[in-house]
């Protein structure tokens, strides 16, 4: 039902934009695989469903494209496909960091999401202090670990630390990290005991909220998702244009509430 409601809404935008340009062929875009509501593989179908990929579908036809591939990215492949000229852009739960503006364009976001932490029940851990000394799950090429030490370190937890010099693999003052390709297999770490939490966005890690997890009572650090296209190319300024107008007009928050998020 949420996926009639998504692409009923998507439909209605459609019949009275005009393409932004006559781009003919393929469509393609880099989009998650485990994140249901945003972009999740039904491994048995080989469908994709989920906001981003609606979002995607619905920029292939306002550009003019023919149709639309979508092709699975993670937090450490996303970036390198889109300088590879492997895809035209990327809706991946991709947060608009400084750092990153310098190497892609992004768009004015269309989701505003905040980190947390996901816990065993069993732990006994329900805040920042508990994660003193514990060992944190987070995705390869993430910033989630360096948002969880910043808050740590501003909660007084753990000392203050050198942004500029963070590195995950190597930071031990308080806390610790282990990074994974992706996101079920933190959640199995989890299980198995090799981590003591998971971390990234909240809207992420509510697929992997059960009845024997919770949530810490502490989120942090806003996180700003945009679609993301090669730095200084044409087709930025009209993806730009195309999601100030459906927030505009009220189609993303739509999309939005349509999809649970």
């Amino acid at each position: 039902m949420k996926k009639l409601i998504a692409l009923a809404l998507a439909a209605v935008m459609l019949c009275g934009l005009a393409a932004l340009g006559s781009a003919e062929g393929t469509f393609r875009v880099g989009v998650k695989q485990d994140v249901y509501g945003f972009g999740y593989l039904d491994e048995m179908t080989g469908e994709y469903s989920g906001m981003e990929i609606e979002l995607g579908a619905m920029l292939a036809e306002a550009l003019g494209y023919d149709d639309v591939e979508y092709t699975t990215v993670t937090a450490a492949t996303r970036g390198q496909m889109l300088d590879n000229n492997e895809l035209d852009c990327v809706i991946a739960t991709f947060t608009i960091k400084p750092e990153r503006k310098e190497s892609w364009d992004f768009s004015t976001p269309y989701y505003v999401d905040a980190v947390t932490v996901l816990v065993k029940n069993e732990s006994g851990i329900t805040d920042l202090a508990g994660l003193k000394d514990k060992t944190v799950g987070v995705s390869t090429g993430s910033t989630s670990a360096q948002a969880l030490a910043t808050a740590m370190a501003e909660a007084g937890v753990i000392d203050a630390f050198d942004a500029e010099t963070f590195e995950i693999a190597t930071f031990n003052a308080g806390v610790s990290f282990k990074e994974f390709d992706d996101y079920p297999a933190i959640s199995l770490a989890l299980d198995a005991g090799d981590v003591d939490a998971f971390c990234v966005d909240r809207s992420i890690l509510a697929n992997y909220k059960t009845d024997d997890r919770s949530f810490i009572d502490a989120s942090f650090s806003p996180q700003e998702y945009g679609v993301a296209t090669k730095k200084g190319s044409e087709l930025s300024a009209k993806v730009e244009e195309l999601i100030t107008g459906w927030l505009e007009d009220g189609t993303i928050a739509g999309m939005i509430e349509a999809w649970g998020l």
